[in-house]
């Protein structure tokens, strides 16, 4: 009996929707565990006020599709992997939040058709993104990339432990490295009446001092994924600028869900904004 966690798939049958199934296909077959396609559709909007709409049959019968065609996508990309299919009636983001209760990994669009995958400024992204109970998946620009790191921001917080875990062991099941970014910004010697100049500091030892702090943070995860190999990036600049850059050449950049407002920002704030906006991979928030 596989006893795996699932993952958990949201779609709407959007082109990004479609996209996040598919990756949610390749997930869980690396993670040997089921997929289960979770359609959502609104029970009280046949009834709402406005020009004719469709029953409430119709609407179901059109989520009924929606993941059966998923279904078949699924079946021709990963012919042995498990699925189930769920449609359900409600508040999208109140369904995904209450199936994820039991998933391992939620896995949503960047996008949709106004339904659960509307994560870009939409109220239901922000909401599962926010109180998902299990690590979540926001998936966008390459997909399907193969190639390159599994990208984590590196700032010693308890946010960043978590996505630093979640980073070794994406890489481990994707048989590629680890990217440890880390941005840092050159502090300013004081200035003002009455104040003897001083020296600025020298950026090669504050770089040097950075890079340290850096390799000591990652020292125990490096004996702990021995086959894991390790690069390091550490530089000036923003936290979201950095990640961002590295996602053009990355499978997926990880993130914690808390942070010290610098690589590991907290999702709600700007780094997960504008991860959310411009990242060219898929984005997973680590949560215990």
């Amino acid at each position: 009996m596989n006893t795996v966690e699932p993952v958990l798939v949201g779609t709407d049958g959007s082109a990004p929707a479609q996209a996040a199934v598919r990756w949610a296909a390749v997930e869980a077959q690396r993670r040997n565990a089921a997929l289960t396609v979770l359609s959502v559709y609104d029970p009280t909007w046949a009834a709402a006020p406005g020009p004719p709409r469709r029953d409430l049959t119709e609407a179901a019968e059109e989520a009924e599709a929606v993941v059966a065609e998923a279904r078949t996508a699924i079946g021709t990309l990963a012919p042995s992997l498990t699925v189930h299919t769920v449609v359900a009636p409600g508040d999208p983001a109140a369904v995904l939040l209450e199936h994820g209760r039991d998933a391992g990994l939620l896995v949503v669009g960047h996008r949709g058709r106004g339904g659960f995958t509307s994560l870009m400024l939409g109220s239901v992204g922000s909401r599962v993104s926010t109180h998902a109970r299990c690590p979540t998946v926001v998936v966008r620009g390459r997909a399907l990339a193969i190639d390159g790191p599994v990208v984590v921001g590196v700032d010693g917080s308890p946010g960043s432990d978590l996505a630093i875990s979640a980073a070794f062991e994406a890489a481990r099941r994707r048989h590629g490295p680890v990217l440890a970014v880390h941005a840092y910004a050159t502090p300013l010697p004081p200035v003002g009446p009455g104040l003897a100049p001083i020296a600025p500091p020298d950026p090669e030892q504050i770089a040097k001092s950075h890079v340290t702090a850096v390799d000591e943070i990652l020292a125990g995860w490096i004996d702990r994924f021995p086959d894991v190999p390790v690069q390091v990036q550490v530089a000036t600049g923003t936290a979201a600028g950095l990640l961002v850059g590295a996602s053009h050449h990355a499978q997926l950049v990880v993130v914690g869900s808390r942070g010290l407002g610098t690589v590991a920002g907290t999702l709600l704030g700007s780094v997960g904004q504008q991860l959310l906006h411009h990242a060219d991979c898929p984005i997973l928030i680590a949560r215990q």
